[in-house]
């Protein structure tokens, strides 16, 4: 589904059927990667179906950041097959990534500190301009009309996303639960069919975390998008995920539902510590 076409029509939404997990968009099957003698991804298979919120967790080191720039095409893997709604590679490129639907969030914040809020959610229509370097440069004409069209979008994502008042200010200056959001803005102006999310909620206050959850949850329910996501918080974890995946050193040691994963003695040896 078009994720900025549902933010326009979202105050005039009625309620909507609930959401249903479809086939599978991607799929990593024997993915492995090495960096010189260091091994952060070991034969690692799994799958993302549309529609899903699947989590990928694990303890600090465990490959989960490594995975998810194996799938944007960041890092190219030694070994292994990625299949993306049915095309196989393997290895994704950046820019093949980005086109066919797929977008990101950082551990670490990677935002244009000295630009505004707006402007940064704006690079993210970049892929969606047409007009040439030629006119953008002129701002004229054509390329004008362009630019306020996207710029409406990025409107629409800021008060989607109740951060209009801070629309005009540099993100250099947010504390970092806003500067979260705005990465989340810019993500979603690329109308992502795959969202992916790492540790989307680090850094944040418990408010910060359930207003970040909310939106994760409406891109998702409400929008359709299919998201994979890095959190630590296990409570964020258990409550908005469909499956999860868990890395430990590299290598999977569980995949399962919420319930089937906090079950499993592997994953509270390695990494809940306790049976809840």
């Amino acid at each position: 589904m078009n994720v900025v076409a549902d933010i326009i029509a979202l105050d005039n939404a009625q309620p909507t059927a609930p959401r249903r997990i479809g086939e599978v968009m991607l799929k990593l099957d024997n993915v492995s990667l090495s960096f010189g003698g260091v091994k952060a991804i070991r034969d690692v298979s799994f799958d993302v179906r549309r529609g899903e919120i699947r989590a990928i967790i694990g303890p600090n080191g465990a490959g989960k950041t490594s995975m998810l720039n194996v799938i944007n095409g960041f890092y190219h893997p030694q070994q292994g097959v990625i299949t993306f709604k049915g095309e196989q590679r393997s290895a994704m490129r950046p820019y093949v990534a980005a086109s066919q639907g797929i977008a990101r969030t950082f551990q670490n914040v990677a935002l244009f500190k000295g630009m505004s809020t707006l402007d940064n959610i704006m690079t993210g229509r970049t892929m969606k301009m047409k007009r040439g370097l030629f006119w953008q440069a002129l701002r004229h004409g054509p390329a004008m009309a362009e630019e306020i069209e996207h710029r409406a979008v990025a409107e629409r994502i800021i008060d989607f996303l109740e951060i209009a008042h801070i629309r005009k200010t540099p993100v250099g200056r947010l504390p970092y639960g806003l500067q979260k959001r705005v990465e989340l803005g810019r993500a979603l102006a690329t109308e992502p069919e795959l969202l992916l999310l790492d540790e989307p909620m680090a850094g944040m206050n418990l408010e910060e975390k359930q207003d970040m959850s909310r939106f994760i949850l409406t891109v998702n329910d409400t929008f359709g998008t299919t998201i994979a996501l890095i959190e630590h918080d296990m409570g964020v974890v258990m409550d908005l995920s469909d499956r999860i995946v868990v890395l430990d050193y590299g290598q999977k040691i569980a995949d399962g539902t919420p319930a089937e994963v906090k079950a499993d003695q592997k994953v509270i040896d390695a990494y809940l510590g306790v049976a809840h």
